[in-house]
């Protein structure tokens, strides 16, 4: 498992240093010289295009959080053929788009330096990068932060004062090219906006991925349009058509004419900035393609090493040299141009996964984010996609179908025989049976027990109103069924016998989790208004008899110690899995079993399913910190917003508190919220 170590501000520096370099600096010349001042509508018809396929890479990277992107979604829903296609292609696609960066710096080195040899400086920098990304993802983040800091601010400066210099005669005649080598174009310009998803392969290591992923991504692209709007604007307004087409340092050369030569030099270094950025952004994501086609069997286990700083030290290794290998031997220029083709072809199957996983109705596929206009979205993507490969001409089409044989080649003569699963496109279509990969299933819900809870999960308020049935002696497991579902029966229009064999059903046909001696019993009801919860101590045992699926269903005995009873609304399934997934992270801790068993009433036990880090005990005048709360009322309490006093323990005897209640000494409050306003409630009281 990667080290969660990327914030909001990483996600969005990695997102937006890989999107502003030869889009911005390099290619406007190109565009020009193929659309004419046009070529200004070409970069904004590219970003639209982007839209739908950002949008369902957010999706995917919210639900799948996992090292590999692209190539983990597709793979997942379209099957291992067609991930492998897309993890080789988009590796690299990334490893050209990363050696054509640190060729582009050349053109602006050269101006200072001529005659300095542009490729030993380029192998240089992808070797120190390298290091860099071998040492951590943090450091990496942390220079991806001060790359696209300063870039940002010379190209805010550049637009600034660019502005009043626009000659608007430069734009006289500017759709005489037509429209179709604006769409051309848009191909040609594509692969600058690409860059601004490619943070969703490094989504295993992003704290908080539900929030920080979609927020950084939206972000990115928002000022990526922004600077190649107000950019290519400026260009245009600047420099006669004739001097932009074809000029290599289309920046520079607008620079030099607003600011004259000090202009050519702050350009120059924040374009360094931006190369530098790319590359470093481009390795740090490029490497998580063979560790995660590894982990998947796909390419040999060697890549899935992880080094003691946490990073995949083997596929950084192989990546790099990769790009040291193009720097040395190729021109990869051209054969960036085409990358765009290659892209555009996995953002289309990016947005049929999507609807794939949607259609699939797998319970566990649980996006944190959902791309509006579904599916409508998708299928613009695709169409989309596919449309401006075709105006690209066929140098393009027969890039990318290249590349399409290399991965169904390798898959066929390698990975075949050792990959054992299908993607999500076999549960659409049950009737091939045996193909459908159950699976899935169980690592889309590994993923829900990593991902938590969400805000909006009441997991705390369900365990403080759960029945509690505390057994002093050994009992059958129908029995205790049969008491847990003449409480459940309060709820809902179902008796109390149609409850408990639905429970006794689910045992027989493996349903029930059992581990570490805990048994989880759940359903999903329909016309059940919220999901309500029955917890069983048994100290001398619960016997149950299940049907294990993992030793083809036969018959076993085991004696459990708590049987956790859940019944959820119908209507929500990827709650109830959350929920389900939090109870086994919290049985799976080692303080668990000693704080269940040690529970000394109800309230003991409701406290010892509770996370630790998400409720506190708080014992009045135990020391000075809380003699100032003594005699006031509950809903004086300075408390952070998000928890709240559940129980109240005062002489032996629990009170459910009311706003009016007062605190007396020697009162225990049991405290519930989130992890944010608890660390803060235990900062101020310096307790546990």
């Amino acid at each position: 498992m990667l080290k969660k170590q990327l914030k909001l501000l990483d996600v969005y520096a990695i997102s937006t240093g890989t999107t502003l370099s030869a889009g911005f600096f390099l290619l406007p010349g190109i565009a020009a010289a193929q659309a004419g001042s046009a070529m200004i509508f070409a970069y904004i018809i590219a970003a639209l295009v982007i839209v739908p396929p950002m949008f369902s890479i957010v999706e995917l990277a919210t639900a799948m959080p996992r090292a590999g992107g692209v190539y983990y979604f597709i793979d997942r829903a379209l099957g291992p053929l067609a991930g492998t296609i897309g993890g080789i292609g988009t590796w690299m696609a990334l490893i050209l788009k990363v050696s054509f960066a640190l060729i582009g710096m050349g053109a602006y080195i050269e101006m200072f330096f001529p005659g300095l040899p542009i490729v030993p400086v380029a192998v240089s920098f992808a070797i120190i990068i390298g290091v860099i990304n071998i040492y951590g993802t943090k450091k990496s983040g942390r220079l991806q932060i001060f790359l696209v800091a300063g870039l940002l601010l010379i190209l805010i400066y550049f637009i600034a004062l660019g502005f009043p210099e626009i000659n608007k005669i430069h734009f006289k005649g500017i759709f005489d090219t037509g429209f179709s080598p604006v769409l051309a174009t848009a191909g040609l310009v594509y692969i600058s906006y690409v860059g601004v998803t490619k943070v969703a392969s490094l989504s295993e290591e992003v704290q908080n991925p539900e929030r920080n992923l979609p927020l950084g991504i939206f972000l990115s692209l928002g000022t990526a349009f922004i600077i190649y709007t107000l950019g290519t604007i400026v260009m245009v307004g600047v420099l006669p058509i004739e001097q932009l087409a074809g000029d290599l340092t289309p920046v520079a050369s607008a620079a030099e004419k607003i600011f004259g030569r000090s202009g050519t030099i702050l350009v120059s270094i924040a374009a360094l900035l931006a190369f530098v950025s790319v590359a470093n952004a481009g390795t740090l994501s490029a490497s998580r393609y063979p560790l995660a086609m590894s982990r998947d069997k796909i390419f040999p286990q060697l890549f899935n090493k992880i080094s003691k700083h946490g990073t995949p030290i083997v596929a950084i290794i192989l990546t790099v040299f990769i790009i040291i290998t193009l720097l040395i031997i190729f021109d990869p220029t051209k054969i960036a141009k085409l990358a765009s083709a290659f892209q555009l072809l996995m953002f289309a199957l990016v947005c049929l996964s999507v609807i794939i996983m949607r259609e699939s109705k797998i319970d566990s596929y649980d996006p944190g984010f959902k791309s509006p206009f579904y599916p409508y979205m998708q299928i613009i993507g695709v169409l989309a996609s596919l449309t401006l490969i075709f105006l690209m001409g066929w140098l393009p089409i027969i890039f990318t179908l290249s590349f399409v044989i290399l991965g169904t080649l390798w898959y066929w003569y390698y990975a075949k025989d050792k990959v054992i699963r299908n993607g999500a496109i076999y549960h659409i279509f049950e009737r091939l049976g045996k193909a459908r990969y159950t699976g899935l299933d169980i690592e889309l819900r590994g993923i829900l027990k990593e991902k938590g809870l969400r805000a909006e999960d009441p997991f705390d308020h369900i365990v403080a109103r759960s029945y509690v049935i505390d057994l002093k002696q050994k009992a059958e497991f129908e029995e205790v069924v049969n008491i847990a579902s003449q409480w459940f029966c309060k709820f809902v229009n179902h008796s109390a016998e149609e409850i408990t064999e639905l429970f006794l059903e689910g045992t027989r046909i493996g349903a029930t989790p059992v581990t570490h001696g805990i048994a989880l019993p759940h359903l999903r009801l329909k016309g059940f208004k919220r999901t309500e919860m029955v917890l069983v101590r048994c100290v001398e045992g619960v016997h149950i008899k299940l049907n294990n699926p993992l030793t083809d269903f036969k018959e076993e005995n085991k004696i459990v110690t708590a049987v956790f009873f859940l019944v959820s609304p119908e209507s929500d399934p990827a709650q109830h899995l959350r929920i389900l997934a939090q109870i086994a992270g919290r049985v799976d801790q080692d303080s668990f079993i000693v704080d269940w068993n040690l529970a000394q009433d109800d309230h003991g036990i409701r406290e010892a399913i509770l996370n630790e880090d998400r409720y506190m005990f708080l014992e009045i005048g135990k020391d000075e910190n809380t003699d100032n709360i003594i005699g006031q009322q509950i809903n004086k309490l300075d408390i952070p917003e998000g928890c709240l006093v559940i129980w109240l323990r005062r002489d032996d005897q629990i009170l459910i508190p009311r706003s009016n209640t007062i605190i007396k000494r020697d009162d225990r409050l049991t405290i519930i919220g989130d992890q944010e306003g608890m660390k803060k409630l235990k900062e101020r009281f310096s307790t546990k």
